[in-house]
């Protein structure tokens, strides 16, 4: 019943209101009389409002990161896997479920295919609770990486590093300045391979690689050996001009003397005088099979 008379009491507000335009509209001295025809009641309330224009609505910050984690939830299991990757490699931390959906907006625990495809993800260690980021090698300082080079004598590729730890890339760029390992691009796939540069590690090189090596004919001028490592972006051990240019200046000779070879008889050697193989093999005449053969 009390709701009845509130809204019978509206009604009486709006007929009053109404019955109030139509006076004005009827006074005299108006030049522009107001049409009633299609006249809408409005409140008070309505009437105050309608002084001020409307604001346009803004989505609060609030709003805008709701339609984030909805984009980002709905999106393919894949995108939220990297989401969640990324921030493993980068942080190299270890997150519950719930740290990863504060900080990737991922529901791990919600979402089976991503809980799945996380635990059993290469790259990720799951221990029951944690999720942690698993790289190839278990590295973390440049002398531990220097260790795990030195067991691959026959190099180990730089991509098998480059997730180890987030410094690894400058640690080989330290290590070979010092001189302690050897990076080199492999031909084939265009990658890298660290090797160990270390005397006592023995170094099995196989047979097509050294005949490959002696058949390249290198210049005879060390001058030129030299420039063709510089070319080939490698620092001689050596530097013959300095070297020269200090002997000239002390009075010694640079240029190499040329020894004579010593003509020996050999297998190879070709001998025209079959006859005479006794003096060339130092034996008396009487023992030449040859003797006294005319």
């Amino acid at each position: 019943m009390a709701l009845q008379e509130k809204l019978e009491k509206f009604k009486k507000q709006q007929e009053n209101m109404h019955s109030m335009l139509s006076s004005i509209t009827q006074k005299p001295g108006s030049s522009k009389p107001l049409s009633t025809s299609k006249s809408v009641p409005y409140s008070a309330t309505q009437l105050a409002g309608a002084k001020a224009p409307a604001q346009p609505v803004k989505f609060s910050n609030d709003t805008e990161r709701l339609q984030i984690i909805n984009s980002i939830r709905k999106g393919p299991v894949g995108s939220q896997i990297k989401r969640v990757i990324e921030l493993l490699k980068d942080t190299r931390q270890a997150f519950t479920s719930d740290q990863i959906n504060e900080a990737t907006y991922v529901d791990v625990k919600s979402n089976k295919a991503v809980f799945e495809s996380l635990t059993n993800n290469l790259k990720v260690n799951y221990d029951g609770r944690h999720f942690s980021y698993k790289a190839k090698h278990d590295l973390k300082d440049k002398n531990q990486l220097l260790h795990l080079i030195r067991k691959f004598p026959e190099g180990i590729a730089v991509i098998d590093l480059k997730d180890a730890y987030p410094t690894v890339m400058d640690d080989l760029q330290v290590l070979k300045a010092e001189g302690k390992i050897w990076l080199l691009s492999n031909f084939d796939s265009q990658e890298d391979i660290a090797y160990p540069n270390d005397p006592r590690v023995v170094i099995k090189v196989d047979d097509d690689l050294k005949q490959l090596f002696r058949g390249i004919e290198l210049p005879r001028d060390m001058l030129d050996i030299e420039k063709d490592l510089q070319k080939n972006g490698m620092k001689p051990a050596t530097n013959t001009a300095k070297r020269r240019a200090a002997a000239e200046f002390q009075g010694i000779s640079s240029k190499p003397k040329i020894k004579k070879k010593k003509h020996e008889i050999s297998k190879r050697t070709k001998l025209t005088n079959a006859h005479l193989m006794h003096l060339f093999l130092g034996k008396p005449e009487s023992e030449n099979p040859n003797a006294g053969q005319s």
